[in-house]
């Protein structure tokens, strides 16, 4: 029932893999251009009309425009077809119908939706989008806030924006009060106090916002505040750090570097066996940032690991977090990295949910005990290009720094989104093309929720006909709708299967018929690497015994993937090509 209902969504909500909707979206196209000029030449009537440069017709040597459009459109010709199920490389697919028109319809606007005076309409859809992915993430969509951004790297940066706004709230007043009482400074649970204590504690000392400012690392000289705090503890103050898995996306390393946090500020979390969070591990992080008076500025889980797509043990990583603040008072943010994985949360409270494994569905669950969540919905979502998301379960998670803009201050349209995003001009195609998927296939489980169990189904499928046609290939586990596997045979060194998958990939590199991709599993993956070396009784022959494990990664996140007729020609063709690539491969490591 799931797949015929996602087959259902896929032919009716998608252009189609040989352009089998062509009419209908030439008609919606169609009609919302003629709405636009409607709208535009209904504005304004009593304003004179400005003439057009004459021109005969497009097709015309002197018409420059025709010309070089049609250039750009023939040049455009020589892009990767990734609207094909043919392409399972990365996470990329062909758009929604919903998807594009809603995009499309508003950028015919162009509102921009950093103030509710360039965009009336914008930032209200905006609102309402917001809502429908919050109420899929599990958070209360009257309550939740949060905005579109230009993709999940912004809307991480966004989290550890206003992670560092709260614990740079709850250290400033710390030190205020270790310095005007004496009182010695343990800048590790000061970070981690809470909003109660901290308003508990602010109206007991008469502390004033000038004050806090004057003790703010954020909002005063950072260099002078850590020396302050060091002297106050009594012990040299290193700053914060962020807990974050070994599967994290590279935007981290770069929000160290963008807050002036530092490379060394990012703790890897270690990743167990099936390439998870090790929650053993989190827990040896914590005391050791305890011991070294280094507050945590968040722990980050991933849902939909850019790498094997592996969800977190949210579950389990929150019910530790729970205890920690029941037992010893810490407040520590909690970010969900779900820019690839949130989508998965349509599948909850359904039938489609009997796809994903209990511990999955018991992960993604507990999204919605986060502080935070990035979710792109330029990716699983099917809209186009760049649209991210950041969203929060409510207003005073939602709370960052406050910068004035006089010429965007108009009260009288409402309060704009300016004063709280880290970008300016923000698009609001994005958040219409979002509404619009909303409003018709839905973010539901007898919507989203039955299309992500279809490319789980398909990844399942793929798995189950390579496995049993080429018994050299060895699985990663996989929570999603990604594959990844290497190509080895029992007793081999690691040096000799890397090998075998590379010639395997470079083949593929050139083939017309298939685009896959590849990674290299390393240390933070020691665990997930010897299990499947286990698993063919291989060993590791780098000379550190720490050698990278060869992955040929496939992503199957193309809805056509749901219609048999696309299986019984697709998989055979694969199948048939990797056993080709497989006898090259052998071939030359025999010459």
């Amino acid at each position: 029932m799931t797949t015929d209902l996602a087959r259902e969504i896929a032919r009716t909500y998608f252009p189609g893999a040989r352009s089998e909707n062509e009419s209908r979206l030439r008609g919606e196209m169609d009609a919302t251009l003629d709405h636009w000029f409607r709208w535009r030449s209904g504005r304004f009537e009593d304003s004179a009309p400005v003439d057009p440069q004459p021109v005969a017709s497009a097709a015309r040597a002197d018409d420059r425009l025709g010309h070089r459009l049609l250039a750009l459109c023939d040049a455009m010709t020589a892009e990767t077809p990734t609207f094909s199920p043919r392409y399972i490389a990365h996470m990329k697919s062909d758009l929604s119908l919903p998807g594009l028109l809603g995009w499309f319809a508003a950028m015919l606007h162009n509102p921009n939706n950093s103030s509710r005076d360039a965009s009336r309409a914008g930032s209200v859809i905006e609102t309402e989008a917001i809502a429908a992915l919050a109420s899929m993430l599990g958070y209360d969509p009257t309550r939740a806030q949060g905005h579109f951004t230009s993709g999940g790297t912004v809307a991480n940066f966004e989290a550890v924006w206003r992670a560092r706004y709260r614990l740079d709230h709850w250290l400033s007043l710390a030190l205020h009060i270790a310095e005007t009482t004496g009182t010695r400074l343990d800048p590790f649970a000061a970070a981690h106090m809470g909003w109660a204590r901290f308003r508990e504690l602010c109206a007991a000392h008469a502390v004033s916002d000038d004050v806090l400012k004057a003790c703010s690392a954020a909002a005063s000289n950072p260099g002078d505040i850590w020396r302050r705090i060091s002297r106050a503890s009594g012990q040299d103050y290193m700053g914060p750090v962020m807990l974050v898995p070994g599967n994290r996306h590279y935007s981290w390393s770069k929000s160290a570097n963008i807050f002036g946090l530092g490379g060394e500020a990012i703790w890897s979390i270690a990743l167990d066996a099936s390439g998870r969070l090790n929650l053993a591990d989190l827990d040896r992080l914590v005391t050791r940032a305890e011991v070294d008076g280094r507050p945590i500025l968040m722990v980050v889980a991933v849902a939909g690991a850019t790498e094997t797509g592996a969800v977190d043990p949210l579950d389990r990583l929150y019910d530790r977090m729970d205890d920690w603040r029941a037992k010893r008072g810490w407040r520590i943010w909690r970010h969900v990295d779900a820019a690839y994985g949130g989508f998965l949360g349509a599948m909850l409270d359904g039938p489609s949910e009997t796809a994903l494994d209990p511990a999955t569905a018991a992960a993604l669950r507990a999204m919605r005990r986060s502080d935070s969540i990035t979710i792109d919905p330029h990716k699983l979502g099917y809209v186009p290009y760049a649209c991210g998301a950041f969203l929060t379960p409510d207003a005073e998670r939602y709370a960052v720094s406050a910068f004035d803009a006089p010429y965007l201050d108009r009260p009288e349209l409402g309060e704009g989104k300016w004063t709280s995003t880290l970008e300016g001009s923000r698009s609001a195609a994005g958040a219409a093309a979002t509404w619009l998927t909303a409003e018709t296939i839905g973010f539901a489980a007898d919507g989203f929720g039955a299309l992500m169990a279809a490319t789980l189904d398909a990844r399942q499928a793929f798995q189950a006909a390579v496995r049993g046609a080429v018994p050299e290939a060895c699985f990663l586990p996989a929570d999603s709708n990604i594959a990844c596997f290497s190509l080895a045979r029992p007793g081999e060194a690691l040096s000799r299967s890397n090998a075998r998958t590379r010639a395997v990939f470079d083949h593929f590199q050139t083939s017309p018929d298939f685009a896959v991709s590849k990674t290299t599993l390393g240390r933070d993956n020691a665990a997930l690497m010897a299990a499947v070396l286990a698993g063919h009784e291989g060993y590791d022959d780098a000379p550190d015994g720490h050698g990278g494990m060869l992955v040929i990664r496939c992503v199957f996140m193309n809805p056509y993937w749901s219609e048999p007729s696309v299986r019984q020609d697709l998989l055979p063709r694969f199948i048939k090509e990797l056993r080709q690539a497989l006898a090259d491969a052998d071939l030359a490591q025999v010459a």
